[in-house]
């Protein structure tokens, strides 16, 4: 029973450790991309509207593969790319325009009856949607990138890691204390006899 103990402490210890790491690097990278965390030359975008639902929820987190070349879509890709007025959006080809060298595509949410105004350049193609999608998670993701939600970010897995530290160690004292207790009571019934 003492080793199951043993070895669930270990690996409560272990998770919250790893998941300190996991936290500091999410903190780290997204400051350091201007407010976008990246992993393994993947982006996570956060979705703010329900123009693609039902595949991609409003609050969901999804994963883009940034870089290469911009004019290798197809009408059924999924794409991220920044509208005339610098927003970010992830919408379906809809059409391939080709004008000479120039390539466009036309795009539309899933959700939306209609086709975007406005032809996407290939140039404002920010990268490829890559099928990988957590739903809801972009909320606290948002909150994240407040200075209140980064430090909460921070702070929180660390303070689990202390408090739990604290709870082995007060744990660790209470049986010591028990032993010496139990050895005393040894060693003085020893004596009366």
């Amino acid at each position: 029973m003492k080793t199951v103990k043993k070895w669930a402490s270990n690996i409560v210890t272990t998770i919250l450790f790893i998941l300190l790491i996991v936290m500091i690097f999410v903190v780290i990278s997204s400051k350091a991309s201007g407010g976008e965390p990246q992993a393994f030359g993947y982006q996570l975008k956060t979705v703010l509207s329900g123009s693609m639902e039902p595949g991609i929820k409003t609050g969901s987190i999804i994963a883009v593969k940034p870089g290469g070349d911009m004019t290798r879509f197809k009408n059924g890709d999924v794409i991220t790319f920044k509208s005339e007025d610098n927003v970010i959006v992830t919408h379906r080809i809809d059409k391939v325009l080709k004008n000479g060298d120039q390539i466009s595509y036309k795009t539309k949410g899933d959700n939306n009856k209609t086709e975007d105004l406005n032809p996407v350049l290939s140039n404002n193609v920010i990268a490829e949607y890559t099928g990988f999608t957590i739903p809801y998670l972009g909320y606290f993701a948002d909150y994240t990138k407040s200075k209140t939600g980064g430090a909460l970010l921070l702070l929180l897995p660390g303070l689990i890691l202390l408090g739990y530290a604290g709870f082995s160690i007060w744990k660790t004292i209470s049986q010591l204390e028990g032993k010496m207790n139990k050895s005393i009571e040894v060693e003085s019934s020893n004596k009366n006899t």
